[in-house]
């Protein structure tokens, strides 16, 4: 029994891994991506509770070891257990953001986020743009503030990254976005 949940959380780990490396960065969805896992300085923490309560413990826990340990930039907190539906994780962001403002982190940390079925307002379901915030499992990207603000300085014209991003999975259509999504969830 706990090999099988071991094994369960090293496939979480690496469905995430290859959606990062097949989709993230091998399309520069995000450009500061790249960088980050170059440097080996994500943190993965595979989240498997079951309960909302236990889940903003956790986020706060990752804050605390961004706040300790400047090896690491970024921390990508994924959720196997909870928040299968898109609307129930909508609410738990909101949650995840009071707790961050709550427990003074806002302006130190933000939130992106990440789901399965993942649907800008306003973005009928089917259209490809949803796939630049889909994942394999629903996940919180902590991000450090610091880090966006000295990333933004560098990159030229930054307000475009989401412009070019809906263009660029729009030009590749949902078919193949669905068929890399499945490679991605088979490759573990």
């Amino acid at each position: 029994m706990k090999n099988d949940i071991k094994q369960n959380l090293i496939s979480v780990k690496l469905q995430t891994k290859n959606w990062l490396d097949d989709f993230i960065i091998n399309y520069n969805i995000c450009p500061f991506a790249g960088k980050v896992v170059e440097e080996n300085s994500l943190y993965y923490f595979v989240d498997t509770a079951n309960n909302i309560a236990d889940c903003l413990h956790h986020l706060i826990n990752e804050c605390q070891r961004l706040d300790i340990n400047n090896n690491i930039e970024t921390t990508l907190l994924i959720y196997t257990d909870n928040f299968n539906s898109f609307d129930d994780f909508l609410d738990y962001l909101d949650l995840a953001n009071e707790l961050l403002m709550a427990q003074d982190y806002e302006g130190i940390y933000q939130l992106a986020s990440f789901h399965p079925d993942y649907c800008f307002a306003e973005t009928d379901n089917n259209d490809a743009s949803n796939y630049t915030n889909r994942s394999p499992f629903p996940m919180l990207h902590l991000i450090r503030e610091a880090s966006i603000e000295k990333f933004l300085k560098s990159f030229p014209d930054p307000e475009s990254i989401p412009v070019r991003n809906i263009e660029l999975t729009r030009s590749l259509g949902r078919s193949k976005l669905q068929a890399l999504f499945t490679a991605i969830k088979m490759s573990s």
